[in-house]
């Protein structure tokens, strides 16, 4: 086998992990930052983190498996990747270090001090790796700032906030909505009355607004800086297939809805590693 065929098979590899990542950890993240909001009480946010007991940590091994593909088959990615957005995965690890505690602790003791502040921290963990994922995959597509090391490597020359640019910014509003929605979705499909009506209803308003930020995200990326028309390919299946889990959705068929939901975010990312191919 080929050098060149085994690059681009780790590459499939990569994408599908990051697929199953933000599939799986999507609903988790969503459900984590709609506890306050559709949690009305102690019962029902205890029955909303429930939901996630059985899968949470197992949805981040694929992360994990992810992270450990890239440095094994692309260590020159790894290390700028890595070092070039040092600070927003650090906040991402950070985060995911809170929410794990905040799952393990929150029902330690009665308090209601106590729990309220690990709602926050859930609330909090959810948040920035949502919105931060996205910006990440969106200066990865857009390009940043890189010179060679002299040692075969390459160096980020840019800073923190040049990462806060437009594109990126709607790239990570488009996840944090599209997490939000899938996880709507998920508590309409694991919950009963009253649970499952108020996140259904709030599933569908996240739902079209994500459509839209999802629309001109995809959509800035492919005109702007895709070089592939097969590309087009995924986008519209992301489109296409979200419209109809927002339909399910509204129709009261949450298990169609989410498996919609999932096939969009399997779409995105694919259209994503797409246009990273062979560049990264």
């Amino acid at each position: 086998m080929s050098l060149e065929t085994l690059q681009v098979l780790w590459f499939g590899l990569i994408a599908v992990l990051f697929i199953g990542y933000f599939v799986l950890e999507g609903f988790d993240y969503g459900v984590g930052m709609l506890l306050p909001f559709l949690g009305k009480n102690e019962r029902e946010k205890r029955a909303l983190l429930t939901t996630l007991g059985p899968v949470w940590d197992g949805n981040e091994v694929w992360l994990l498996t992810a992270g450990g593909a890239m440095f094994a088959a692309f260590p020159t990615w790894y290390a700028t990747l890595f070092s070039g957005f040092y600070l927003p995965l650090l906040l991402i690890l950070v985060a995911l270090i809170m929410r794990g505690v905040s799952f393990e602790y929150r029902s330690k003791r009665s308090s209601l001090k106590w729990r309220r502040n690990f709602d926050i921290m859930i609330v909090v963990g959810s948040f920035l790796p949502a919105l931060l994922w996205g910006v990440a995959f969106g200066n990865l597509v857009r390009g940043v700032a890189v010179e060679a090391n002299g040692e075969g490597g390459w160096i980020y020359t840019g800073g923190f906030f040049d990462l806060l640019n437009p594109y990126s910014l709607i790239g990570g509003l488009t996840t944090l909505t599209l997490f939000l929605t899938h996880g709507a979705v998920f508590v309409a499909l694991k919950t009963g009355s009253p649970l499952r009506e108020r996140a259904q209803q709030l599933a569908v308003k996240l739902g079209l607004v994500a459509a839209v930020l999802a629309v001109v995200f995809l959509l800035w990326s492919q005109l702007a800086y895709a070089d592939k028309m097969w590309t087009w390919v995924p986008v519209l299946l992301a489109a296409v297939f979200w419209l109809a889990g927002i339909a399910a959705n509204f129709k009261g068929r949450e298990g169609w809805a989410f498996i919609f939901n999932s096939v969009t975010l399997a779409s995105a990312v694919a259209a994503l590693f797409g246009m990273l191919y062979p560049y990264v």
